[in-house]
């Protein structure tokens, strides 16, 4: 079982990401948030992709690749939910944030989940049914920090500098996703 993939990204879509691992490339399933933060790195940056195999029809195994485990604990907890498959999920981590997602969850606000492309009425209530009460917590202001401090020292960036404007972006809104932190922090470094 693959955990994560540390490499290069060889070619980004919004799709998909392919990594390069020592020259293996593997083609990793991407959602839009994950998309975007690695869109903003600068090429040939390494990078880790937390890993989720699902397995198909005829033993064929796709992978999924997430930029926070975050997210990653949240497409596993939407994918055991009956007629949501990897793709769905996938789209719901692009139109939601993880953070934005839980708390429609957590509302049950099914309005919402519907917007979300080839979501009906039936599948938010199933997903929100099945999924309140149940999701990972969020991740504490300290959590988001320090993942994003690793994130940007694993960058090249050096230790004093990245505490110092993480600690800053923090101050101002200490809700800030990890994403959005690191891409506040890469346009400061």
């Amino acid at each position: 079982m693959i955990a994560y993939l540390r490499g290069t990204i060889d070619t980004l879509t919004p799709t998909n990401a392919y990594v390069d691992c020592s020259g293996v490339g593997y083609d990793v399933n991407i959602s839009l948030s994950t998309y975007d933060t690695l869109h903003g790195l600068e090429r040939e940056a390494p990078v880790r992709l937390w890993i989720t195999e699902v397995m198909r029809q005829g033993e064929v195994c796709d992978l999924y690749g997430f930029y926070t485990r975050e997210e990653q604990a949240l497409f596993a907890k939407l994918i055991s939910v009956s007629g949501v498959g990897p793709a769905t999920a996938r789209v719901i981590l692009s139109s939601l944030a993880p953070q934005e997602l839980v708390e429609v969850i957590e509302s049950g606000d099914d309005k919402r989940l519907k917007t979300v492309k080839g979501i009906g009425l039936k599948t938010a209530q199933r997903i929100i049914v099945d999924l309140k009460g149940k999701l990972p917590e969020t991740l504490t202001g300290r959590e988001v920090a320090e993942e994003a401090i690793s994130a940007l020292k694993m960058l090249g960036f050096a230790e004093a500098n990245v505490r110092k404007v993480v600690k800053q972006i923090m101050t101002v809104k200490p809700d800030t996703p990890v994403e959005q932190v690191i891409k506040q922090a890469l346009a400061q470094l």
